[in-house]
């Protein structure tokens, strides 16, 4: 079974390539092809993710390539994360937005509208080469943000089987794991939302129920990503929330310290991956890996330690080392791997995707993408049903799935004026003049990437 990276020369390689070694014996994979075109980052990460895989797995083919034809040729599985315009175009989206005193973040924020805008074209790339020259039934994961623009965006094209998957809904289950003491795999969750809006309507333990404990359990609101929400807030809304609900239920602190902080979360990865960067591309990284793995390990850790950090006022302190060879928290590779791993099985099991929503919850169209349950049969996901929801907690989701179905129509038909309708719309906009000053300032910001628009 052959697995295509395409973005492989990312910063988080190591970690993609460690998740897919562990696992390639028991997914029966035995080709994994890292594609970017970057070819100097290829060089550093992509290498460095081929060290980590070789050291884990010897008899796994891993090879390295500029040429997305070639990685995609023959692939059973696609993964896709990717980042046109790299972190510069990251950096000023963010600042466009914040100038006019509108969060920016490049997922939840308007700047994840700019972001999109860029993102589409080169995913249905990609998505009609996998028609082409992929395997039969070939499916594609998609990590690239805003992961649920981008989704419904590329369901709206045709491309059927494409998956936006995200890790901050397994993410946070393995933080109550940790709470508990408990191996990977205990905790469950019943999520059903959007990307980065979702609420989990249950979670169970090794099968007992411990959502209302999460809740009521202090020490949840300093060890696991519950320390972004106040206690009262998931009684009221009883659900435990998903951690960018953060930037919608706390929107003015979000915003006054993203302001009040020396640096945006895009600035801060900027210029960390430039001084990594710079660092490592004076090593053979392949041969002098243990330098380059601590070089690694002292950057990347200054980057999870600041995960929003700016924006909730709120630093972790944990010490952070990258272990080859130690047990696998999974990420966003192991979301994927998990689908293929359900799928092989011949089973049913579930997890957590975004997929259509298909009657699943009510109030949205079939066609909505959510970020919901499933269960995995015989390769496909069927979302668990939701039915009727908290209408609260629907009302915030229909508003940001409009703004979602919105941009996906302003991207494909390239229209100016729908863009403006999606981000009037959008909550953390809600303004007419606003979503016009930003659509204007994106469209001047991209025109070297989308063309003209109308």
């Amino acid at each position: 079974m052959k697995l295509a990276v395409i973005g492989g020369g990312g910063v988080r390689s190591m970690f993609l390539a460690k998740s897919i070694a562990q696992k390639a014996a028991e997914l029966h994979m035995d080709e994994l092809v890292f594609m970017d075109n970057n070819e100097k980052k290829l060089n550093i990460y992509g290498k460095m993710a081929k060290v980590v895989a070789q050291k884990l797995n010897a008899d796994l083919r891993f090879t390295l390539t500029t040429d997305a034809i070639e990685a995609i040729t023959g692939a059973d599985y696609v993964i896709t994360t990717i980042r046109v315009g790299e972190d510069d175009m990251r950096v000023k989206d963010e600042r466009i937005a914040l100038s006019m005193g509108v969060l920016g973040q490049e997922t939840t924020g308007a700047a994840g509208l700019s972001f999109a805008m860029r993102s589409v074209d080169a995913l249905s790339d990609y998505c009609e080469m996998v028609k082409r020259y992929a395997k039969p039934g070939c499916k594609v994961f998609n990590f690239t943000n805003p992961a649920g623009v981008v989704s419904q965006t590329l369901r709206d094209m045709g491309y059927d089987f494409t998956y936006g998957i995200c890790d901050a809904p397994s993410g946070m289950l393995r933080t109550f794991e940790k709470l508990y003491g408990a191996p990977e795999g205990s905790a469950k969750g019943e999520v059903y939302g959007l990307n980065h809006l979702s609420y989990f309507q249950s979670v169970t333990m090794n099968g007992r129920e411990v959502l209302q404990e999460l809740i009521e359990n202090d020490r949840a609101y300093t060890e696991t990503d519950l320390r972004y929400f106040e206690k009262s807030l998931l009684r009221e809304r009883g659900a435990i929330l998903n951690e960018y609900l953060y930037y919608f239920y706390y929107r003015e602190k979000a915003v006054a310290n993203i302001l009040a902080a020396p640096q945006t979360r895009g600035e801060q990865i900027a210029e960390i991956n430039k001084k990594m960067t710079a660092e490592l591309e004076q090593l053979d990284v392949e041969k002098e890996f243990d330098k380059a793995l601590a070089i690694f390990e002292h950057w990347y850790g200054e980057r999870e330690n600041n995960y929003m950090a700016a924006e909730s006022g709120v630093k972790r302190q944990t010490k952070w080392s990258f272990d080859i060879f130690g047990q696998d928290d999974g990420g966003y590779a192991g979301v994927a791997l998990n689908f293929i791993k359900i799928a092989q099985s011949g089973g049913v099991d579930s997890m957590i995707l975004c997929v259509p929503n298909g009657g699943a919850i009510n109030g949205l169209r079939d066609s909505d993408v959510v970020e919901i349950t499933c269960d995995i049969k015989d390769g496909e996901a069927i979302p668990h049903v939701f039915g009727d929801v908290d209408e609260q907690n629907l009302e915030l989701i229909r508003r940001v799935k409009i703004y979602e179905r919105l941009s996906s129509e302003a991207i494909r038909t390239k229209s100016r004026t729908k863009a403006i309708e999606a981000l009037t719309l959008h909550p953390l906009v809600a303004s007419y003049s606003l979503a016009t000053a930003l659509v204007d300032a994106y469209l001047e910001h991209n025109k070297d990437y989308i063309g003209a628009w109308v």
